[in-house]
């Protein structure tokens, strides 16, 4: 059988976006709202060893898996990326999800926290572009986080603390889109990444 009836298909760079932002500034809302308007974008679904929260599902907002389990991934250089966000409370994105979604041709999305978003950006350079969300002030921040009444006393100091941390790698990232007002905010991320999405050709003058 001759070769000629084949098209050549050329495969798209690799390529990722992350959104990031301390805990409570917003970012998840953005993501939602990003996946539902762009069929180019896939959600990575990242693994967690902490509880399942009311309304969450397994393999849909993460893929909750025990400590020993997650330990055994670790050890089997399953991660992309992983982290112990808190004591015993481990994230990572698996090398499988990310690619499923580039074997579909999509771009990998991620939302995930501050030293995991640095941990690609480091692995992927130019093909991954890093957002990170602030809140309008650090008291807006602290603020949010109270009213999500999901964190008893302890677990709501050790969060604002880590998000007072978070806060001061901003300025590490490719962009940053202060949350002040849903709807501007989402407009300037969604900007962001059509102009990274772009092909390359585009860009000569």
């Amino acid at each position: 059988m001759s070769g000629h009836s084949f098209t050549r298909v050329l495969i798209p760079p690799r390529k990722l976006v992350v959104i990031t932002a301390p805990s409570g500034a917003g970012k998840s809302s953005i993501v939602r709202k990003l996946l539902q308007h762009n069929a180019d974008l896939a959600f990575s679904v990242s693994c967690t060893t902490r509880e399942k929260r009311t309304g969450e599902e397994h393999a849909n907002h993460y893929h909750f898996i025990s400590v020993d389990d997650f330990k055994k991934k670790i050890a089997a250089n399953e991660f992309a990326e992983y982290e112990e966000v808190y004591p015993g409370k481990f994230y990572g994105t698996l090398k499988v999800e990310m690619d499923k979604i580039w074997n579909q041709r999509k771009v990998v999305m991620f939302d995930i926290d501050v030293k995991g978003a640095l941990n690609l950006k480091k692995q992927f350079g130019n093909d991954c572009l890093t957002i990170f969300i602030a809140p309008p002030s650090k008291e807006s921040l602290i603020n949010r986080l109270k009213n999500r009444g999901t964190e008893d006393v302890n677990s709501l100091k050790a969060r604002i603390k880590r998000s007072e941390e978070e806060l001061s790698y901003a300025d590490k990232f490719d962009k940053v889109v202060v949350n002040h007002d849903f709807d501007t905010a989402y407009m300037r991320v969604k900007n962001n990444i059509t102009n990274f999405l772009k092909p390359q050709t585009q860009h000569v003058h």
